[in-house]
């Protein structure tokens, strides 16, 4: 598993390659593979404007609406079954009371 970098550094070598600081350099003096700062790098681009996706706001927002459908989703398969298994899954008779 990669180690996990704290927000401070990753904000510091986002900061530096800004600074029109190469990233491939600034990459080997922190010590860190290339790749990973790319990796940084592409969040930071998207939520700034400088490359088209979904903010990460957004991808938030987006997650916990799935998460949320997902869940109604389960309670109402759960709502057919009990009716089906109850028999009110089919429409009453035409004047029927019940």
């Amino acid at each position: 598993m990669p180690r996990p970098y704290p927000l401070e550094f990753r904000a510091r070598a986002i900061a530096l390659i800004r600074a029109e600081k190469q990233a491939r350099q600034t990459a080997v003096e922190l010590g860190i593979h290339p790749v990973t700062l790319s990796k940084w790098l592409r969040p930071d681009d998207i939520d700034n404007g400088r490359r088209p996706g979904t903010p990460s706001s957004e991808s938030a927002e987006l997650r916990a609406a799935r998460r949320r459908i997902r869940e109604l989703e389960t309670e109402l398969a759960i709502v057919r079954q009990t009716a089906k298994f109850l028999g009110e899954d089919k429409p009453a008779p035409k004047g029927s009371t019940r």
